[in-house]
């Protein structure tokens, strides 16, 4: 398997980290703003990474980073919720100088605890940045989309004519193909990844992203007005997810499947679709993969156009911390770090080759992106993304998931799910945006 010892030293790494802090949080006690930078006056930052996936390149930056200027750099992770982890660390005044969270957490702490951002030089190198009010505190990461991840080199071999993700655009002739690749060997075509976090916060989130009015279909969800049984985007997308159950691998013990064996399938051909994000080739890149892959939008029976578009925009932003906890010295140091990432073509390298992320910025160029972000930068070329949904509430992952995975297993119908997510806003209080 390529990269297979790299792939265990990241795993016993996030284990030695788990094992440091309690519930996975990593975080050193360094709550006295002096307390982060030596005797000898270096300055020292600390960064919260909440990309589990490039834990252990941020690390490797790190020590790099430090070595070549000086700055102190330690990057730390933690399996808790974004928001509830920069909650507690709030509350113990021990922030992190650079946090890197999700949009909604940008606008919910933001106010409080984010410097303004606006005079940066790389804000003009971007149309992605979270602004709140008239300050800019959101620095993009990176650019991330979702749909249904491919192998050509699989499907190809069996069909033995060259695979266009725009031929099965509908489900009809998505659901064709997978027959034609039964009948050819494949038995079990399909991967289905069981984790709350791709199931409720990715799949289940386009029913939202993909209406016509999507902040007045969640308004009428908190106020129990939308509904969801009968919702023509919703069956559209269930219609999918079932024809996905039907040729899953993994059929028969759907919530034992392992998100790590799913990608090693896809990556060698063994499956040939499995919905995902371009996130995933940080995990598909360890195994023996096939050379062609890529992603395409969900295959659906409708004539809307959002088969023809993957779900995806700025995707985890950094903003650096206002508090009296973390000294100007430490908040220019972070800025440095920040401009490096845009202007410095290690920085670059560091974003779209170390970590295989699409770049958010129109200067920083993406000649090497791995097959999966080069389909997410075709479609975001392209003007082809249907734009996120920022604000789902912080316990949607766990819920929806959870009731999304008794929908997997075959411990509930259609309708019951539906009356669940109904019932799960309605009883929610929202979110503010």
């Amino acid at each position: 398997m390529k990269k297979f010892s790299a792939l265990m030293l990241a795993l016993l790494m996030a284990l030695s980290l788990a094992a440091c802090g309690g519930g996975g949080d990593t975080a050193p006690d360094t709550n006295d703003g002096g307390a982060a930078e030596s005797g000898g006056g270096k300055v020292n930052i600390t960064i919260f990474n909440s990309k589990s996936e490039i834990q252990s390149q941020f690390e490797e930056m790190a020590a790099e980073y430090s070595a070549a200027t000086g700055v102190g750099v330690e990057v730390y992770f933690s399996s808790d919720t974004v928001a509830a982890h920069m909650a507690t660390r709030y509350a113990s005044n021990d922030p992190y100088t650079l946090a890197m969270v999700d949009a909604k957490d940008i606008y919910s702490l933001g106010p409080e605890h984010a410097i303004d951002l606006s005079g940066e030089d790389w804000v003009a190198n971007t149309n992605y940045a979270v602004s709140v009010g008239d300050q800019v505190m959101g620095f993009p990461v990176c650019v991330e989309a979702r749909g249904v991840m491919y192998n050509a080199d699989a499907i190809e071999a069996i069909t033995g004519t060259p695979f266009v993700p725009s031929d099965y655009a509908t489900l009809d002739a998505f659901r064709g193909l997978l027959e034609t690749l039964v009948a050819g060997g494949m038995e079990s075509p399909v991967g289905i990844m069981k984790e709350d976090w791709s199931l409720a916060g990715h799949f289940l989130a386009e029913v939202y992203e993909e209406q016509d009015d999507v902040f007045g279909y969640v308004d009428g969800l908190y106020a129990g007005t939308s509904t969801v049984a009968d919702n023509e985007k919703f069956n559209a997308l269930m219609d999918y997810f079932d024809v996905m159950k039907q040729y899953n691998y993994a059929a028969s013990s759907p919530i034992a499947a392992e998100r790590e064996v799913s990608e090693q399938y896809l990556a060698e051909g063994k499956i040939a679709f499995m919905f995902g994000g371009n996130w995933d080739w940080s995990m598909i890149n360890a195994y023996d993969y096939s050379e062609h892959l890529g992603m395409m939008p969900v295959p659906q029976n409708l004539d809307d156009g959002a088969n023809q578009k993957l779900v995806g925009g700025g995707s985890k932003f950094f903003f650096i911390d206002s508090s009296e906890y973390t000294s100007d010295e430490q908040r220019q140091a972070a800025k440095d770090f920040l401009n490096w990432l845009v202007f410095n073509a290690d920085g670059n390298k560091f974003l779209t080759e170390d970590c295989a992320l699409v770049p958010a910025f129109s200067n920083i160029a993406a000649e090497n992106l791995d097959p999966l972000g080069a389909s997410v930068k075709e479609y975001a070329d392209a003007g082809n993304l249907i734009d996120n949904y920022n604000y789902l509430p912080d316990d949607h992952y766990s819920m929806m998931g959870a009731e999304l995975q008794k929908y997997l297993a075959g411990q509930q119908d259609r309708a019951a799910l539906a009356a669940a997510i109904e019932q799960y806003w309605a009883s929610t209080t929202p979110v503010e945006r």
